[in-house]
């Protein structure tokens, strides 16, 4: 009976995983659809091109409290650390593949599930397990996005952090060895939906934004070869 109760704590942290904040938002500010926008995801990033900053920073909010909330629901309802570990990674699969966002082809038939890229949640995740990881996570999240400028980067970013976070923490002994495993899941659901990124990463074409060193240093380089 223990198991099952369990998988249905799971079941509700993909379901709350799965609430599209970004197509939300950006429909109520805007009136558009977001997965009409840039790469179709309904992540901050793409929140923020189709409805400006404050609409993907919202998101990005929203997105974080829903990895975090999965974990706070597990941790209130049993005190099994696996399913601590394992909520926020159905949060993340839900923002990834929402059963709210079904695609369909143009005869209506079912294709797959859309949804983000799953980086906030996965920072909101590692919150959920520790609260002081976002101390860490966000900074160096923003300065790798800054400096490098690639949104892609950025989000498997993140999970990368959590693993040493915890790793650090648990040979510490101020941790479970756990929720580092939490960070693998993370990282390579990250790494999945970002499939076409990496491959563009690999071509030389990801984009780079222009307000980051790495976009400054190419739009100088740029300017001084065609003068």
């Amino acid at each position: 009976m223990q198991i099952v109760f369990e998988i249905g704590i799971v079941l509700l942290a993909y379901l709350l995983g799965s609430v599209p904040f970004g197509l939300l938002i950006v429909k109520l500010k805007t009136g558009k659809d977001v997965r009409d926008v840039e790469s179709g995801r309904t992540g901050g990033t793409n929140a923020m091109r189709a409805a400006g900053f404050w609409a993907g920073f919202i998101t990005a909010m929203l997105d974080i409290l829903k990895g975090a909330g999965a974990v706070w629901l597990a941790k209130w309802l049993t005190p099994d650390l696996w399913v601590h570990v394992v909520a926020p990674l159905a949060a993340i699969l839900g923002h990834n593949y929402s059963i709210f966002l079904p695609v369909r082809d143009e005869n209506g038939k079912f294709l797959r599930l859309g949804g983000g890229a799953g980086g906030a949640s996965s920072v909101g995740g590692a919150m959920g397990l520790w609260t002081g990881s976002i101390l860490v996570i966000l900074p160096l999240g923003m300065l790798t996005f800054f400096s490098l400028g690639i949104a892609s980067v950025t989000t498997m970013a993140v999970a990368l952090f959590a693993i040493i976070i915890f790793a650090v923490r648990a040979l510490q002994g101020m941790g479970p060895w756990l929720y580092v495993w939490y960070g693998v899941g993370a990282e390579l659901l990250l790494m999945w939906a970002l499939r076409p990124n990496l491959k563009k990463l690999f071509e030389g074409n990801e984009r780079v934004v222009k307000y980051s060193l790495n976009g400054w240093l190419r739009a100088k380089k740029e300017k001084n070869g065609s003068d």
